[in-house]
């Protein structure tokens, strides 16, 4: 074979020194100075490190770096292919191919969306792949604890990565053919790999997981960092994967051991005015981004701040009208956008105080151009359980647990709860009303979460459409160009094609049998 297609022919641990503003220290794993990382469970945690700092840097692809940031990149572009995140205009040009259904013919191309993702996880899997090589290493054995913490931490983000993997590049389905899985490091000599069935990446993301929480079990180490997967981080992981699996009893139980952790909390409102801030109490998961870690114009907030005064954000980020306006009067997330009401149209208004613009995730310091990547809350934990206990007809532990997010949000969140009968039907067009307690709790988990999970993921697990049809006030504002966006469940362009190169490097794979359907 040539070489596998996301590229790791010497991979890199990157030594982060999370207490000060260090530059990152560069090591190559092919070089002697593997041994010396590995030669101490305290020097691993370098490898570790190195990982979640490549989680938010650029290079995934050969050209356009600014929309290519790392995980929240991947976020965004998802996000956007669904009904709730609108853009009103295609300004530069950044992420708008994504959400216009325009990225098919970019598969070819090592610049392309398909191919920065898959290079993106298959990277990460990759550096945690070295990690794991290392798992019987005695000389690990010096700090047991710290040990069980790093290879618990590994375990997991493999599983993150194959979640992410066969949600982006094939439906939910567990019969259809899955992505290529690896276990063990890989270099130019590795032989590629088949796609195997969803199933069979299931099964990896399960395995993985499953020990993952069973090396947190075994170490008294607590989370060192919040970039830092630890045991109540894993049990979140976990619980994602539950609901897409739609083994429901199984999210319940994990995302209420994830709801334990220790000193974490669903906080007020005017506590999360600024979400994304790693510091906030209820941030069970997120990515620190210090000031000489700023990716500038690559960083999402840069694209998302509509206030930041940069040519970056001229596409501004907003909530679709329907949705907003279901939100009660009463509820304080409100706030997160413009309120069209409060807006004079006829005034000379900057363009960060136009209708429905968000202020949700936005710079905590734009002049240096910081701001945090929040990977998991508790909120999120509590809308799974809420939701997967509704799938199950546990009505009671639903309300429950819905309330404990909507309590701190809505200041008539019992008579506002109340309206929803005893229901897990699902009303499919999800731009049209909120009919039953299912419905509630969805459109719950899509006002809480906007913008920090894939809206695409969860309508493929749900197995719904996605309508983007454009209401008077849309086009009033002239949001976007206007054009209804009509796809039916399972619609082939809510995935992602495989990369050409993938094809090209990885023998294992045709790309006249393998390629997912490119008739969109």
């Amino acid at each position: 074979m040539k070489k596998l297609a996301y590229i790791i022919l010497s991979i890199t641990f990157l030594a982060l020194n999370f207490g000060c503003a260090d530059h990152l220290n560069t090591e190559s794993t092919t070089s002697a100075k593997e041994d010396v990382i590995f030669s101490s469970a305290s020097n691993a945690m370098a490898s570790i490190n190195g990982a979640y700092r490549s989680m938010y840097s650029m290079g995934w692809g050969s050209a356009w770096e600014h929309e290519n940031g790392g995980i929240m990149a991947y976020i965004t572009a998802s996000d956007l292919m669904g009904e709730d995140r609108l853009m009103n205009d295609m300004g530069s040009g950044w992420f708008y191919m994504d959400y216009a259904y325009n990225i098919l013919g970019d598969y070819t191309s090592s610049a392309g969306r398909q191919y920065q993702c898959w290079n993106f996880f298959y990277t990460l899997i990759s550096n945690v792949n070295y990690i794991l090589a290392h798992e019987n290493d005695e000389a690990l054995q010096d700090d047991p604890d710290l040990a069980n913490y790093l290879f618990g931490q590994a375990y997991a983000m493999r599983a993150y990565c194959y979640l992410w993997l066969v949600q982006n590049y094939q439906q939910n389905d567990p019969s259809l053919p899955g992505v290529p899985i690896y276990t063990e490091p890989t270099t130019i000599a590795s032989k590629g790999k088949g796609r195997g069935t969803v199933q069979d990446v299931y099964d990896r993301i399960n395995e993985d997981i499953n020990t993952a929480i069973s090396y947190f079990d075994n170490s008294s180490v607590e989370q060192q960092h919040p970039s830092h997967i630890d045991k109540y981080v894993a049990y979140g992981i976990k619980a994602r994967a539950m609901m897409v699996q739609h083994n429901y009893k199984e999210a319940v139980t994990a995302a209420k051991e994830a709801l334990k952790k220790p000193g974490a909390s669903i906080v007020p409102f005017s506590n999360t005015s600024t979400v994304n801030n790693v510091n906030n109490s209820n941030v069970m998961w997120g990515l620190e981004i210090l000031a000489d870690q700023s990716l500038g114009n690559g960083g999402i907030y840069a694209h998302m701040d509509a206030d930041c005064g940069g040519t970056y954000c001229v596409a501004q980020h907003l909530i679709s009208s329907w949705l907003y306006n279901q939100i009660p009067a009463t509820d304080s997330r409100r706030a997160w956008w413009t309120d069209p009401a409060e807006v004079d149209e006829n005034s000379a208004l900057p363009s960060y105080q136009k209708p429905y613009i968000q202020h949700k995730l936005v710079f905590i310091n734009s002049r240096i151009m910081t701001g945090d990547y929040i990977l998991m809350r508790m909120e999120e934990m509590a809308l799974i359980v809420a939701e997967a206990a509704c799938h199950d007809k546990d009505y009671t532990t639903a309300r429950e647990y819905v309330k404990m997010v909507t309590s701190q949000r809505d200041s008539d969140y019992e008579a506002n709860l109340a309206k929803y009968p005893d229901s897990n039907n699902i009303t499919t067009e999800t731009s049209t009303q909120i009919n039953s307690l299912m419905d509630y709790i969805l459109f719950q988990r899509r006002i809480e979460l906007w913008g920090e999970v894939s809206r695409m993921h969860d309508l493929q697990r749900l197995g719904l459409p996605m309508h983007r049809n454009f209401g008077s006030e849309e086009s009033n504002n002239h949001i976007s160009d206007g054009i209804a966006y009509d796809y039916e469940a399972g619609y082939d362009g809510f995935i992602y094609t495989i990369p050409l190169e993938e094809f090209n490097g990885n023998t294992a794979m045709n790309p006249e049998t393998d390629q997912n359907p490119m008739d969109y």
